[in-house]
């Protein structure tokens, strides 16, 4: 069927290729990342951000940055990734970018959250990974 905006599948799919172009050192440090690909975040998340509008959130870094983890830190719950696949779609159709270089800025942008990167750092990351 030609027409039907891209699934939460294509989504994914355009995600995982783009974190497989981070370059090293970074690469050997997201094997273990959970990609989540939703409609939208939900009300709870979206009220702890501020956020009113949910199409204003296209995807959120859940976790601790490397730099910030212990061998002491016990048991925890991987780090994810949560790309939101309608914020992604409208930021689409408004902009005018390919869905792949809106995917892989929005994925680059959370996993500079997870190395606790500044939006310099990202910017150049997102760069070597184009």
């Amino acid at each position: 069927m030609t027409g039907q905006a891209p699934d939460a599948a294509i989504i994914e799919r355009l995600a995982r290729a783009a974190l497989a172009r981070i370059p090293e050192p970074f690469q050997g440090y997201l094997v273990d990342i959970v990609l989540v690909i939703e409609d939208f975040a939900d009300d709870e998340t979206l009220d702890a951000m501020g956020i009113e509008d949910p199409f204003d959130l296209t995807g959120l870094y859940r976790g601790r940055p490397v730099g910030e983890k212990s061998a002491w830190d016990g048991v925890t719950m991987p780090d994810e990734i949560h790309l939101y696949r309608r914020p992604l779609l409208d930021e689409w159709v408004h902009t005018g970018v390919t869905l792949e270089s809106l995917v892989n800025h929005v994925v680059v942008h959370e996993v500079g959250h997870h190395f606790g990167l500044s939006d310099d750092d990202m910017h150049a990351l997102e760069d070597s990974a184009e």
